[in-house]
């Protein structure tokens, strides 16, 4: 079982950065992917990034390539979004995610969620 908590979310202005954690309970949280996820108002929930358990694969939706950055620290149980150049479009509630299989970009492939974390960005 893993319980997720994502903090760092708020208002930016566009152009702006955000850097969202994502912490992990429990002691086998370096055996999970780890997934980010949003959902806009309206619309259906997205994949964004995805990071092995080594941190040694990462994978982005193609809106956020070169914008995000996904990683992840394993001796403090906590994954990270750093989210710069940000975008009027970008706002959304953002997830975080844990799997036991490889890199999911599907949400269906996900076991645990944390509860959400608002990002609001202005134009």
């Amino acid at each position: 079982q893993v319980q997720l908590v994502e903090s760092g979310g708020g208002l930016v202005q566009a152009g702006g950065s955000l850097r969202l954690s994502c912490a992990a309970s429990g002691r086998t949280f370096s055996s999970y992917s780890m997934g980010w996820f949003r959902q806009a108002q309206g619309k259906e929930r997205e994949f964004v990034a995805t990071i092995s358990w080594n941190a040694g694969y990462t994978a982005y939706a193609d809106s956020v390539k070169g914008r995000f950055t996904i990683s992840r620290d394993n001796t403090k149980n906590t994954a990270y979004l750093q989210m710069n150049r940000l975008k009027p479009e970008d706002t959304a509630v953002y997830y975080c995610a844990a799997s036991t299989r490889w890199v999911p970009s599907h949400e269906s492939r996900y076991d645990y969620w944390g509860q959400g974390t608002q990002v609001t960005v202005s134009s």
